[in-house]
């Protein structure tokens, strides 16, 4: 017969009561789990939701001036954001008659990608990711996805990111 008691009354170094200590039942612990991975399934659909939200705001944004043919020359680079103000973006032109934009930001872990020139590239420092320039698809590194189009409308002088297509 086994004594629930402690085994050891006297001892200072033990001073747990045994019938005191709160004893966790299979039941309970698997109810834990239970809600614990629900929270985390409800917690990443939320994301995705947000996310899948967040790219059809950004697909029906409304158009940005972003700058003027005459100030960008042909090789030349120039920032902006768009759809939002935390959204980079990377203006080329790459020729007399054609313009590109991409989002800034690598499709692997949203790192700033960089425009280089000589290589017409995007180079990802982070871990290095590099993606064409001609069309946004990745070349090396660990981006699968394309980075993200800004669709331009020139009007007049005028250079207008009217859209993203993702």
């Amino acid at each position: 017969m086994t004594n629930r008691t402690n085994p050891h009354p006297q001892s200072p170094g033990f001073p747990i009561n045994w019938e005191d200590e709160n004893q966790v039942t299979r039941r309970t612990f698997v109810t834990f789990l239970l809600l614990l991975s629900t929270t985390f399934v409800a917690s990443t659909g939320l994301i995705g939701l947000l996310n899948w939200l967040r790219g059809r705001q950004a697909s029906q944004s409304a158009p940005l001036r972003i700058a003027q043919l005459q100030e960008i020359p042909v090789g030349g680079v120039k920032l902006f954001h768009y759809p939002t103000a935390s959204d980079p973006c990377l203006l080329i032109r790459a020729s007399a008659e054609r313009l590109l934009a991409y989002s800034q930001k690598c499709t692997h872990l949203s790192c700033p990608v960089l425009y280089q020139a000589a290589e017409q590239q995007f180079y990802c420092p982070c871990h290095a990711g590099r993606f064409a320039v001609e069309d946004g698809r990745p070349l090396s590194g660990p981006p699968k996805r394309p980075l993200a189009r800004i669709e331009l409308r020139v009007t007049g002088n005028d250079i207008w990111a009217v859209g993203v297509q993702a």
